[in-house]
């Protein structure tokens, strides 16, 4: 019922909803379109189609590049890891130019193959945190598709009314909007200052549009507050979506398994990688 604005980092009340006309702050989502050039995607998608696709879950196949992972158990090792593969020594090089990827390592790649006659979706989840670090990358390609974001926690979101400027950027939180009625004073054509709106999160979601060849970035609160999802009906033609993962503080330097993420590192950063 909102969708996420990224020229003002606000998720907007759609037309249709009973949120229309509000919005509140949706921190944690960085997005940059034409991330790279239809050429670029035509070489990577060809490279990726000379390996395998593993069947995964819920319609989707996948090639895995990262350690051996028991996230029950909290296990990890190399295993038969070998490194990211060639074509993503470029991908993680142009990750430089983004403010929120200053210092990104990735330590693992996973390529998720979505098509709509096999039903592909993900259900919405948090990626793991205890060998996650805080940015969730991932590359979208092939089609448009829409991040489904949703709360399961019991706070409360604070909702701001919106208006209209003539070049259609909304307004800060806090300003108000204007009406043709104010019903506290019975009078008509009077503008009013609406007081914010509090609605519980459980009732509040929000799309985040990614366009084809997109790069898209969940930190902070969309990273731990927030479950994101793709739904069937999102997935109108073959969708690949690249994620990088960084290793979280308990394997990065001065923490526990500092010396077991070193490894690890100097393994996915030789980009000698082949799916696992």
């Amino acid at each position: 019922n909102f969708t996420y604005c990224p020229a003002t980092g606000l998720a907007k009340g759609n037309e249709r909803s009973e949120f229309a006309g509000w919005a509140f702050p949706f921190p944690g989502v960085f997005l940059m379109e034409e991330f790279i050039s239809e050429d670029e995607e035509s070489e990577i998608v060809e490279l990726m189609d000379r390996d395998d696709w593993k069947p995964s879950q819920s319609g989707r196949k996948k090639q895995d590049y990262g350690p051996k992972v028991n996230f029950k158990k909290q296990r990890l090792k190399a295993g038969s890891f070998t490194g990211l593969p060639s074509f993503s020594k470029k991908i993680v090089a142009q990750m430089k130019a983004c403010s929120v990827l200053g210092g990104f390592l990735p330590v693992e790649q996973c390529n998720l193959d979505y098509v709509p006659e096999r039903g592909s979706a993900i259900d919405p989840h948090f990626d793991d945190w205890w060998l996650w670090g805080e940015r969730l990358v991932s590359l979208n390609l092939l089609s448009k598709t829409v991040l489904s974001m949703s709360c399961d926690s019991e706070d409360s979101i604070q909702l701001f009314p919106t208006f209209s400027k003539e070049n259609g950027e909304l307004s800060p939180p806090g300003s108000f909007t204007q009406t043709s009625e104010c019903k506290n004073s019975g009078k008509e054509g009077i503008n009013c200052i609406l007081p914010p709106r509090v609605v519980p999160s459980k009732e509040v979601t929000v799309a985040i549009h990614l366009p084809q060849r997109s790069l898209v970035v969940l930190y902070g609160d969309a990273r731990y507050k927030w479950k994101h999802a793709i739904y069937r009906k999102h997935i109108e033609h073959r969708r690949i979506c690249v994620t990088f993962r960084e290793l979280s503080a308990e394997f990065s330097s001065g923490g526990k398994h500092e010396e077991l993420g070193k490894e690890l590192l100097e393994i996915a950063l030789s980009f000698q990688g082949r799916p696992v």
